[in-house]
């Protein structure tokens, strides 16, 4: 079937640095020309789906990063999936499907190399932005390399019911250990963990404090903490963790939108007294399990051990505020937009 490409394709910018919270005058909507006819090498994607992440706040910043900034006045970029429509290269035909990292826009052309062509018939296309892709790697090296989870272990998810949370404690669950506590914003999260995630305990943090609410869940400590969060979920952590206890830091989404610096925790003496180790977790180190990571997720999703969640919005002129929600806890496993038409 002949597919037209348009003229134009639309496109979000950042027209201004966020102060604080981002705040709509802070994006534009821009109609930019397609270029029907890539040049050698490359292709053009018609984008499907896109991913809205938390550490996109950080690359709004002018801040020296492990990624660099977004450029004001120039197209954002983040995970995408679509369908090629144009192709200069010989990797690549029409009607393919692609994985790239050109979201933001109806319309992608990019180098081919930047491209990795994804199966619709092994999982919804979405999923390579969710369960299969990039949370869901974050999740699995960040539970089993850098926190060295082992069968038996407790473990405690904050931002639980979260696009890469509410994996870590499935995957816990799966793999054997002894207790999986999560906290999430909502009461109608902390049912969802318990009832449909398998968490053994949830607690919603805004019903009190972290540092009481936890040592309830965990009467008996915990080995493993996944932090998604930051602030006085990693203060209360440290107090409930075991002598030679792991975390893996993999975000501080209470802190993205601040604008002063926030205090850190105020009983890191324990984590000497512990022997506690603390680890920072960047999914770009861990390419080398990528085949182990399919492989063992694509298996649990078949044989419905493992459930993945997704919040839709659907077009791409609610981009920006599908990512505002996404930072606000809107929603339940990854976000996604998608774009119809």
């Amino acid at each position: 079937m002949s597919f037209e490409i348009p003229a134009v394709s639309r496109e979000w910018h950042l027209v201004r640095r966020p102060q604080g919270w981002p705040v709509a005058e802070d994006f534009a909507l821009r109609e930019v020309p397609v270029n029907a006819e890539p040049a050698a090498g490359r292709i053009l994607v018609r984008n499907l789906h896109m991913s809205v992440d938390p550490y996109m706040r950080g690359r709004m910043n002018d801040a020296k990063s492990y990624i660099p900034p977004f450029q004001l006045d120039e197209p954002m970029q983040g995970g995408a999936v679509g369908e090629v429509v144009a192709s200069a290269d010989e990797r690549f035909a029409v009607g393919d499907h692609v994985l790239h990292h050109l979201g933001w826009r109806e319309y992608a052309e990019l180098d081919a190399a930047q491209a990795t062509k994804v199966d619709a018939a092994l999982a919804p296309l979405s999923a390579y932005l969710g369960v299969l892709g990039m949370p869901g790697l974050t999740a699995y090296a960040g539970l089993f390399e850098v926190a060295s989870f082992k069968e038996g272990d407790s473990v405690f998810v904050s931002g639980a019911a979260g696009a890469v949370g509410s994996l870590v404690g499935q995957f816990a669950r799966i793999k054997g250990a002894s207790r999986v506590i999560g906290s999430a914003g909502s009461d109608a999260k902390v049912k969802l963990l318990t009832e449909k995630y398998g968490f053994d305990a949830a607690f919603n943090y805004k019903n009190g404090p972290v540092a009481q609410q936890l040592p309830e869940a965990a009467p008996d400590g915990i080995d493993v903490y996944f932090d998604n969060v930051g602030g006085d979920h990693l203060e209360a952590a440290i107090s409930s963790m075991k002598v030679h206890g792991r975390a893996t830091l993999c975000g501080a989404i209470a802190h993205y939108n601040d604008t002063e610096a926030a205090p850190g925790p105020r009983n890191l003496m324990q984590v000497i007294g512990k022997r506690l180790r603390l680890q920072g977790v960047l999914v770009g180190d861990h390419a080398g399990i990528q085949e182990q990571f399919v492989q063992d997720v694509a298996g649990w999703l078949r044989s419905g051990e493992l459930v993945a969640d997704e919040t839709v919005v659907e077009g791409v002129e609610n981009a920006t505020d599908a990512f505002l929600g996404m930072l606000r806890g809107d929603n339940t496993g990854k976000m996604i937009v998608s774009f119809t038409g």
